[in-house]
């Protein structure tokens, strides 16, 4: 579950919302699009800002999963993906079968997601790692933009909420993604 500050853990149950009524409230007005906001695990978070580091890590993951993947797959940034009743994260890069953008509805899974990270890294480390692997996401890379590395996590075990396999990758090394044959990645080319 996500973790409630301690001042207002002592104020008791906060209420979680499911998918729909989180729904409801961008349709009403309640929340509004440009409210960098995400639902999880039933908490509406509000995400980090993003900064330049960040935003030209997104820019080049992007173009380089892209460029290596072909018509056969989307990759979405920033958009959402609806995992189960109370959580609908916006990573920063989620890569999904093509097509999946014709249904009325956000993509319920994903091949590869990645979460870029400065001051969300916790959090993504800890709640949002633990939601792809009940969602059973083969492989989760967490990008971490001050260390200049990206923590690579697979095998999930959708049961207990945890990846078995957590490997650190850095420097001149090049990202081999086992979700998707034939992607692999400098990382020189992601850190720019």
């Amino acid at each position: 579950m996500v973790e409630v500050e301690a001042p207002l853990a002592s104020l008791g149950t906060p209420h979680r919302f499911t998918v729909d009524a989180y729904h409801r409230m961008l349709e009403t007005g309640i929340l509004d699009e440009d409210d960098h906001v995400e639902l999880l695990e039933g908490v509406i978070v509000e995400m980090s800002p993003q900064g330049k580091a960040h935003a030209g890590v997104i820019v080049r993951l992007t173009r380089l999963l892209v460029l290596s993947l072909g018509e056969s797959f989307d990759v979405r940034p920033q958009l959402p993906l609806t995992l189960d009743e109370q959580s609908e994260p916006e990573p920063d890069l989620a890569v999904v079968p093509a097509g999946a953008e014709g249904s009325a509805e956000h993509p319920s899974h994903a091949l590869l997601v990645v979460e870029v990270a400065n001051a969300s890294l916790a959090r993504d480390r800890e709640v949002k790692a633990r939601l792809y692997a009940r969602a059973s996401i083969p492989e989760y890379w967490l990008v971490d933009v001050g260390r200049k590395s990206i923590e690579v996590y697979r095998d999930p075990d959708a049961t207990q909420g945890r990846y078995r396999s957590r490997e650190v990758r850095s420097g001149g090394e090049v990202l081999e993604c086992r979700a998707l044959p034939g992607v692999s990645l400098p990382l020189l080319r992601i850190f720019g």
